[in-house]
């Protein structure tokens, strides 16, 4: 009966031992996740990629109008800053182009949008794990500047296909559509032209003229005319502008996740034993549980709401400074010169054009991207 009793009670202080230990080292040899393993790494970059792809796809005809008007296409400049004008605007488009010229550039954007994505969530998952190694470590700067470099990241390896993307997109002729390889090569051969200087006065001396002459040519000498140049433009503004616009958008998608999360919650926005995949074996606790379809599309939703507000003035410069090329002259211009330009053009406003059609791409697509990201992982088992 003792012997009974004593190994009762050295059973009781063992179990108690065990659960004060980390949760993750013990439990039948429960591990947490590894984020650094290469399984992971091409999991995560596959959720992502598949994310991308579904989102974009579900706002493509707003996406082509939406560029339209962001960088001042002659026939469809009319219509922007009204809903009635994006009606209007594919109406038009479907009229002339058929429903095909809804989705112009579409192909260049699934072949961007699949690295693209899986770049940048699997960087998040990267950059998020060094950034923020433990729970007590994660604040709200932390989460933005992990997104913001990974928007960065992915950015920096598929902007050229972008750029393409841009120019079938913006891309009115009613006859003969441009074909991808043609809109590249048009880009390589396409000459920058320097900045003419100012005609100089009467009594200007033969000095000034000599010196304004060497100025241009040193223009002419820095400034790459033709190459793979040309498909950096807007690049600059590019990642001045993902430094808020991903940084804003998984910092809010994962703060409103942690609230739908709490307690008071939980039951109504989670799935039960969520914890665990179905094709993972892992114990529950080593993820966040999932939340509900509703849940996750509201989460994605507002992340994509404010990060494309923080970050859309930027958005039109770029767009302004991709098509330069095809805008006639073909100059390079600065982001300052972008800015001035659009502001002589259409004032404050008109840093915000196409603003609207914005909320209504990206409300969407973000509530697409995040749950398809997190219900991809969930069935890949990471």
């Amino acid at each position: 009966m003792s012997i009974t009793t004593k190994t009762s009670q050295v059973s009781d202080l063992s179990s108690e031992a065990t659960s004060q230990k980390p949760l993750g080292s013990t439990l039948s040899g429960r591990k947490p996740v590894d984020k650094r393993s290469l399984e992971y790494v091409l999991r995560s970059g596959l959720a992502g990629g598949l994310a991308g792809c579904a989102a974009k796809t579900a706002v493509a005809p707003l996406d082509r109008v939406k560029i339209l008007f962001q960088a001042s296409s002659p026939e469809f400049a009319k219509y922007s800053g009204s809903w009635s004008g994006l009606a209007m605007a594919m109406r038009d488009i479907k009229r002339f182009e058929g429903t095909r010229g809804l989705y112009k550039g579409h192909s260049a954007t699934l072949l961007r949008i699949f690295p693209y994505a899986a770049i940048k969530f699997l960087s998040y998952e990267q950059i998020r794990a060094l950034v923020i190694p433990s729970k007590d470590k994660e604040t709200p700067f932390r989460r933005l500047i992990s997104g913001s470099l990974a928007g960065v990241t992915s950015v920096f390896f598929t902007y050229p296909l972008e750029v393409v993307r841009v120019r079938l997109a913006f891309e009115t002729k009613r006859t003969a559509r441009s074909s991808f390889r043609t809109i590249c090569w048009q880009i390589y051969h396409e000459q920058a032209s320097s900045r003419p200087v100012a005609a100089a006065s009467s009594s200007s001396t033969s000095a000034s003229m000599a010196t304004a002459q060497t100025v241009s040519s040193g223009i002419k000498a820095v400034t790459p005319r033709t190459g793979l140049a040309n498909f950096y433009r807007g690049f600059t503004a590019t990642v001045v502008g993902m430094i808020p616009y991903a940084g804003m958008s998984f910092l809010t998608h994962d703060t409103i996740g942690d609230i739908l999360r709490t307690p008071s919650l939980a039951p109504h926005t989670t799935i039960p034993k969520s914890e665990i995949s179905p094709s993972s074996k892992r114990q529950p606790g080593e993820r966040r549980v999932q939340l509900t379809a509703s849940a996750e599309l509201f989460s994605g939703a507002v992340s994509g709401i404010v990060s494309q507000t923080s970050a859309y003035p930027i958005e039109v410069i770029r767009r302004r400074m991709q098509v330069g090329g095809a805008m006639g002259d073909g100059k390079r211009l600065n982001m300052a010169e972008t800015a001035q330009k659009i502001y002589l053009e259409r004032g404050f406003r008109g840093f915000w054009v196409g603003l609207t059609i914005g909320y209504l791409k990206v409300a969407p697509m973000y509530a697409i991207s995040f749950f398809v990201y997190e219900r991809a992982k969930w069935y890949l088992g990471i």
